[in-house]
């Protein structure tokens, strides 16, 4: 067991992976003598030489498609975007070449590559760095999302979605950084896209993921002061999304309310609503409520806050819920 912070988990992961496979390679912006911009790489390429942490020029488009070169021959190319807006300019070579290739070749070609996204906001970043795009490749057929809010997962999640044949997108909380937690190195726990029930309630279902799990601990400890039982889970899958955990316990609780920082409009908590008004409209006591960013470009720094959703906000979704 060791403590470490999620962006230096997702190091430790990435260093194993290394050691433990030389067909991986790292490439990216920045990534090798500066360590990244958010120092995730730091020190690898002083340890496993240029030829497999490579700082490249700044073209996404260029990263991802000179990756999938070298998926074709065998390599594992672990690919950092700098900020997730960033990602823009490649998302011709993620959603036509990268996510279509196996089918297109009928699995002759796997396309082992995964895609690092620091994603959401909450560091007080300008315009283009605080953005929530995984509604946007969730909808896109073959590609798989996850994303981890704690340490031990960033450690695990990141290794088994190197070991993947298929394209995996990495979102990671930027703003959970730092957010420290135990590391138990011998023993994995749940599969990559397995929902985790973070704790235990009985009167209403909170659904969330990578930055906002941490605000739902806040929120189901502060509505235990106030005599309501909130069950909280982890998605961890965004694509595919482990709907079965949803339903386990909403078949318990009888409501749910969905919290993600991307806006609400499209957003994933709109999938999730839909599909469990499907599976459990017998049980539902109350529709489904989602609480998300707003339907806006992402605010400046002063006013993020107020796009957030924070605890109050999603007490409020809550209540209403109950209110029903």
């Amino acid at each position: 067991m060791a403590a470490l912070p999620l962006s230096k988990a997702i190091t430790a992961g990435l260093r194993k992976a290394m050691d433990d496979d030389p067909k991986v390679l790292l490439i990216g912006e920045d990534i090798g003598k500066l360590g990244g911009v958010f120092r995730v790489t730091e020190g690898l390429q002083k340890d496993f030489g240029e030829q497999r942490v490579i700082d490249a020029p700044l073209a996404e488009s260029g990263i991802v498609g000179t990756s999938i070169g070298m998926a074709v021959r065998g390599y594992k190319p672990v690919i950092e975007v700098q900020f997730d807006a960033f990602i823009f300019p490649a998302y011709d070579q993620i959603v036509t070449q990268l996510a279509k290739l196996t089918n297109r070749t009928h699995g002759a070609e796997n396309m082992p590559i995964v895609i690092r996204v620091p994603y959401g906001g909450g560091i007080g970043s300008p315009e283009h760095h605080s953005e929530s795009p995984e509604t946007v490749f969730a909808h896109h057929a073959g590609l798989k999302i996850i994303s981890p809010s704690n340490a031990h997962d960033a450690y695990w999640m990141i290794q088994e979605a190197i070991a993947s044949p298929d394209p995996i997108m990495f979102f990671e909380p930027k703003r959970r950084y730092w957010l420290r937690g135990e590391v138990d190195e011998s023993d994995p726990g749940l599969d990559p896209f397995s929902a985790r029930v973070v704790r235990e309630g009985s009167d209403v279902t909170l659904v969330t993921y990578g930055p906002l799990v941490p605000t739902g601990m806040d929120v189901a400890a502060a509505a235990a002061e106030e005599g309501t039982s909130v069950e909280l889970i982890d998605l961890r899958g965004l694509n595919p999304i482990d709907f079965d955990t949803i339903e386990a316990s909403v078949r318990k609780t009888g409501r749910l309310v969905v919290a993600h920082e991307a806006p609400v409009f499209l957003g994933l908590g709109s999938e999730i609503a839909a599909r469990i008004t499907e599976r459990c409209f017998y049980h539902l006591e109350a529709p489904v409520l989602r609480v998300g960013g707003f339907h806006t470009p992402y605010p400046g720094s002063k006013l993020e806050h107020h796009y957030l959703p924070d605890l109050d906000r999603i007490i409020d979704g809550i209540d209403r819920a109950l209110a029903y």
